[in-house]
């Protein structure tokens, strides 16, 4: 026998792809699936429902079973997006309603390269998500590493984001990112291996997510989050794990537009000659005279040129896992 209840209220704290963990105001969690309209609805992404959604679901009691069945999504405040791994011309949602994402970053176990650093910020930047750079595995830095993470810190500072060196490990900083967390549902990304992982458990060690070691062969990480999920931690904070992301392609963006997503681009191009100035060839560019004066990095314009001309950031990644 099935049994319709009237309608409920929650936010999606895990997705399997097919089934949603949704918890209501009053703490209570249930399975939901959602009605097969929602795929009919011109939404382009793979994932119609998101970690972070807040939806609207009936509840069902089959066999003194209760399960939801999704008919509404609210408005989104923000989202991440990225291109879908297997469907390029789609996206994938990683989360919505997010009040900031903190991006791990290493240097050489994995490296992070800046091409995906910066992608990652211009399409935070994109979908007004807040971002804080932390550069891990500080315990493992020699002078050479500690030299390159400061001229890089230095680099996003100078732009106006917030770069913290912690260790996940030796818990170096940890309360720093404690603090900044309360309050508020934060989603931690990164590359695999970057020790997304051994961060949340050094900041709730009850969590106990599950870690894997770096592979030696190509010292890329092993994935150990098949799914985003949410999580409630004990000092008023709210948390979205991720799946290790591999590449981050930059979808729906026109040409014109991308440099507006680089806040030091932003700041200068109404001292540019053209309002259209894509920043290439044209005369009397600000921004390719801060260029030469070394005010605009070259490493943050190597990644807008490769934006702008489509380039694929997996061409430097080839050997990460995918999702």
């Amino acid at each position: 026998m099935l049994l319709l209840i009237s309608l409920m209220t929650g936010t999606v704290y895990k997705s399997t792809g097919s089934w949603y963990t949704v918890k209501t105001m009053n703490g209570k969690f249930y399975e939901c699936r959602i009605k097969g309209r929602f795929r009919l609805e011109g939404i382009k992404s793979t994932n119609p429902i998101a970690v972070g959604d807040k939806v609207e679901f009936e509840l069902e009691t089959k066999n003194n079973t209760e399960t939801g069945v999704i008919n509404r999504i609210e408005e989104r405040k923000n989202y991440i997006v990225r291109k879908s791994v297997n469907l390029s011309k789609q996206t994938h949602i990683i989360a919505s309603n997010i009040d900031q994402v903190f991006l791990l970053v290493t240097i050489d176990n994995p490296p992070t390269f800046t091409s995906f650093i910066d992608r990652f910020l211009v399409t935070a930047e994109a979908y007004a998500v807040k971002t804080i750079l932390l550069f891990n595995k500080a315990d493992t830095y020699d002078s050479e590493t500690l030299l390159e993470v400061k001229y890089l810190a230095s680099v996003y500072r100078q732009i106006g984001y917030e770069c913290i060196g912690i260790s996940a490990k030796t818990g170096k900083n940890i309360d720093k990112v404690k603090n900044l967390m309360v309050g508020n549902v934060s989603m931690f990304a990164g590359h695999s291996g970057v020790g997304k992982s051994t961060l949340v458990n050094a900041i709730e060690p009850s969590l106990d997510l599950k870690t894997k070691a770096i592979s030696e062969q190509h010292m890329q990480g092993q994935h150990t989050t098949t799914f985003a999920e949410m999580f409630d931690l004990s000092f008023d904070a709210k948390i979205i794990d991720t799946p290790g992301i591999k590449g981050f392609g930059v979808v729906d963006m026109e040409r014109e537009e991308v440099g507006d997503y680089f806040p030091e681009f932003f700041a200068l191009k109404q001292d540019c000659k053209f309002n259209n100035c894509l920043h290439l060839k044209e005369p009397k560019c600000a921004i390719k005279q801060a260029l030469e004066n070394n005010e605009v990095s070259y490493s943050r314009y190597r990644s807008y040129l490769q934006i702008l001309e489509g380039e694929d950031e997996h061409y430097r990644t080839d050997n990460w896992d995918s999702e």
